[in-house]
């Protein structure tokens, strides 16, 4: 019994493997019947890990790109993402048929062929559509030429120097290269020049604009020996009519904003505090908005955070200005009280002045009136002595003052000069603060505005 049952198990396996056999056998045969006779004497005795001209110099490879769309291009991640379709030719002696007809085979069949291993230098992430089937081309000229082509999804790096933005233009690469075959073996050139690239013409950006583009050819230089390389400069401008209405004018009119603080009265106290502080904040806001789209670690001082610095400094200004006129009054009414005292005391002096005057013309007067009237002659001359002088011939001398007294009134006098020079600083009307402040903050706005445009727009 256990004979009759491993026995059958051999038949079944035995069977299995027959009809799988059968099966390739079948496949085999509709392969064959796929490629037509041209292709199989083709790639009858073709190696495909031979490059052409194996033996008789490099290989040329032509290249053309037709750029399909740019994506995005990302400050933050400095690259962008572009879909290209590539296409590459060379002449494989090989592949040479009779004829006067091209042969257009399926991108599947490009794996039975030798392709250039072209790779994009700085991608950071590439991928080749294959939606419905891989996006692959292949077409064979009677003369061996092949055409390779490939619709591509790259993310490449692009260094940008971010000093002027948003006045900026940015210059970004595509580089080619081999990967493994130096330049004895392959060597890669544009088919057209620089009209080797299209589509830029009629590609529309979100917020540049192609300026200009141009192609070149160089090699790479490694350790392992010098490469083909092909690089395709393209300039971009940024629009900044997007960023006027998104920042510029918003922060424009917050300056604005902060003047009218200048037609409140000094007095108004709440009114003139909420409109400095509320110009302020919202200033602050705006600023953490405009470097939101922005890398945090970027070293470069860009225009933008220049003009909204500017006005983020004249709006402190403004309420500076107000805290200074307030503090302004204080001081000149505690000044005026001082000043009414001190117009009392001169008063006081100048009454005791007439009153001392008055007096001393009494007395001239009394003077002239006893010098008029006629005297009796004397009999004798007396000479009148002072008690105090040992004798008459000697008047008394005044008394000089003590040394103390000049080195106090050389004090006084430098005293004197010091407040006076420090009253030419004083404010007679705090209200005069802001009218001078009503014509110095926009005129300095507007200066400095000039000197901003000129310098990011000409330099």
């Amino acid at each position: 019994m256990a004979f009759f049952v491993s026995g059958g198990t051999v038949f079944t396996i035995l069977l299995i493997s027959r009809l799988l056999e059968s099966s390739l056998l079948n496949a085999e045969v509709k392969e064959g019947e796929i490629l037509p006779p041209t292709i199989q004497r083709l790639m009858k005795g073709y190696n495909k890990y031979l490059r052409p001209f194996f033996d008789n110099g490099p290989v040329t490879v032509g290249m053309s790109l037709d750029i399909a769309s740019i994506d995005t291009i990302s400050e933050i991640n400095m690259d962008y993402t572009a879909t290209i379709f590539l296409r590459q030719r060379w002449t494989d002696e090989r592949l040479v048929f009779e004829g006067n007809k091209s042969l257009s085979l399926d991108g599947r069949l490009v794996e039975l062929l030798w392709v250039p291993d072209t790779f994009i230098v700085d991608s950071k992430k590439s991928f080749l559509h294959d939606i419905t089937v891989a996006n692959r081309l292949i077409r064979i000229f009677p003369n061996g030429t092949v055409l390779y082509a490939l619709r591509i999804t790259t993310t490449v790096a692009c260094n940008m120097d971010l000093t002027k933005y948003p006045m900026d233009k940015q210059t970004c690469t595509l580089q080619l290269e081999s990967w493994g075959y130096n330049v004895n073996d392959v060597m890669f050139y544009w088919t057209r020049g620089n009209e080797s690239v299209s589509g830029l013409d009629t590609l529309q950006l979100a917020q540049y604009t192609v300026e200009d583009h141009y192609t070149s050819v160089s090699e790479a230089v490694y350790e392992t020996g010098n490469y083909p390389k092909l690089v395709f400069h393209f300039e971009l401008k940024r629009s900044i009519l997007y960023f006027i209405l998104e920042t510029y004018v918003p922060s424009s009119l917050l300056v604005v904003l902060s003047w009218v603080s200048f037609w409140i009265s000094l007095s108004s106290v709440p009114a003139r505090i909420c409109i400095g502080v509320t110009t302020v904040l919202t200033m602050t806001t705006l600023m953490m908005g405009a470097r939101t789209s922005l890398p945090n670690a970027n070293c470069f001082i860009k225009a933008i955070d220049v003009y909204l610095g500017i006005c983020f400094s004249f709006i402190f200004g403004a309420l500076i200005e107000y805290a200074v006129a307030h503090f302004c009054t204080l001081t000149h009414s505690d000044s005026h009280i001082f000043m009414y005292g001190h117009h009392m005391h001169d008063l006081d002096d100048e009454v005791n002045g007439i009153i001392t005057t008055i007096a001393n013309h009494n007395r001239a007067k009394r003077r002239k009136e006893a010098a008029a009237t006629p005297a009796p002659a004397p009999a004798s001359l007396e000479l009148t002595v002072s008690p105090s002088s040992p004798s008459g011939s000697e008047p008394k001398p005044e008394a000089s003052p003590p040394e103390h007294t000049n080195w106090c009134l050389t004090a006084l006098a430098t005293v004197r000069k010091v407040l006076r020079s420090i009253n030419c600083c004083h404010v007679e009307n705090p209200h005069h603060i802001d009218n001078y402040s009503r014509v110095t903050f926009p005129l300095s706005f507007v200066m400095v505005n000039l000197l901003y445009w000129t310098y990011y727009l000409y330099f």
